[in-house]
């Protein structure tokens, strides 16, 4: 296993383990998470971002926004990413980054596979 499969593998236990809200664009992306044992997660709807903020924020103070990582899910993040911390909520963003930085990963929904291949890769 290399380094960066380690350190995701790493990540993943983080967010098994996390109390905090993890946000994700449809149930594919749900499903694939909670095949890696991620319990918190919830999927935007179709309603207006605002609203969604609203929503989560009456319950909780820490999230983690797992949209897409293509240009559409890079939108959609800014967005509630900046809704949610304009009510005061604290977005960890550290996963992101490191899917956006070290990985090929560009949909959440293909994270499972991902892991897989890249446990069978050399360093």
């Amino acid at each position: 296993m290399n380094r960066y499969s380690e350190e995701l593998n790493e990540f993943i236990e983080k967010l098994k383990e996390s109390n905090k809200l993890i946000i994700v664009e449809g149930q594919r992306d749900k499903k694939a998470l909670e095949q890696l044992g991620i319990k918190k997660i919830i999927t935007l709807n179709k309603g207006p971002l605002f609203k969604i903020a609203e929503n989560i924020s009456k319950e909780h103070k820490d999230v983690i926004i797992l949209t897409d990582l293509d240009k559409k899910g890079k939108q959609l993040y800014g967005k509630l990413n900046s809704s949610l911390q304009r009510l005061g909520l604290r977005v960890d963003n550290s996963f992101r980054n490191f899917l956006l930085k070290k990985t090929k990963l560009r949909q959440i929904e293909g994270l499972t596979s991902y892991i897989e291949k890249t446990k069978n890769q050399q360093p």
